[in-house]
């Protein structure tokens, strides 16, 4: 019986070992392209082992663009979309979960309907309402309309329907409380972890984001990492090792941040798969 259960250990462990080394092996290619030329990173057979040109390449990228400006701006941008849509989409899930209003099921369906609609469909439409508001070229416009999403509400509306009773509530409002005291003090330090998952996968979304960004912003001292990274190569030729040391670099604190928070991550969605 030991034997069988070591044996069975073994294979979960090389399933995880192989895993692990899929997940890797495309930032450790990066970092190879990041650190050789272009005829270096295109020849056949492929170089496995890193070169010794990336802080020459990554030097590179400082001078030829504002990345450490781009990089503030990625974080400025990623960090209010995140918490805001940790916050509203918590709000709004929570009028939809508990609170009764009429066209409240209409409004959630409408709210549904709009994860079927393309993102790019409402890029142009987009576009004029900044335009009218006088945010073309401004971080605000990337910001502002992304502080709530459709599958945010959707997934806090279901973390709260599982995890807050309407007894607890009703036991709330006996002693006085407001819904907003019902919704600070009770419902959202219970669907907490879901926030925060959600606040996180936002952060990242919108630090990958390049159409939106790309089709706004104008000047270089607004560039987020994304089109930093974009305003490393030219039309007519394309420099593998700088853009990927760009891409490296713009890699590196989404890395720190998995560190720290990786764990907390992962037992958020554990939480809510489990009382889901």
């Amino acid at each position: 019986m030991s034997a069988r259960h070591n044996n069975v250990r073994w294979w979960q462990y090389a399933v995880l070992v192989g895993a692990a080394a899929v997940s890797i092996f495309p930032l450790y290619w990066m970092f190879i392209v990041a650190t050789t030329d272009t005829a270096t990173a295109t020849q056949m057979p492929p170089e496995i082992v890193p070169g010794d040109n990336f802080f020459y390449l990554a030097g590179l990228v400082f001078d030829t663009v504002p990345f450490l400006q781009s990089i503030v701006n990625s974080l400025v941008v990623a960090g209010a979309i995140g918490v805001g849509q940790a916050l509203l989409c918590a709000l709004a899930g929570f009028a939809f979960a508990k609170l009764r209003f009429p066209g409240r099921n209409t409004l959630f369906l409408v709210v549904l309907l709009t994860m079927t609609v393309p993102t790019q469909l409402a890029v142009i439409p987009q576009y004029l309402i900044m335009s009218e508001l006088g945010w073309v070229d401004t971080l605000q416009a990337l910001v502002v309309p992304g502080l709530a999403s459709a599958f945010g509400i959707f997934w806090m509306r279901q973390h709260i329907v599982a995890t807050i009773s309407d007894e607890l509530m009703q036991a709330a409002y006996l002693d006085g409380a407001s819904t907003w005291q019902v919704f600070w003090r009770i419902a959202f330090p219970i669907v907490r972890p879901a926030a925060f998952v959600l606040g996180l996968f936002a952060f990242v979304t919108a630090w990958n984001d390049f159409l939106w960004p790309f089709i706004v912003l104008k000047s270089p001292e607004r560039y987020t990492a994304q089109i930093a990274i974009k305003a490393l190569q030219n039309s007519f030729d394309i420099d593998l090792g700088l853009a990927m040391s760009g891409s490296f670099l713009a890699t590196l604190p989404l890395l720190v941040l998995f560190v720290f928070v990786g764990r907390r991550m992962v037992g958020g969605i554990l939480e809510g798969a489990f009382k889901g």
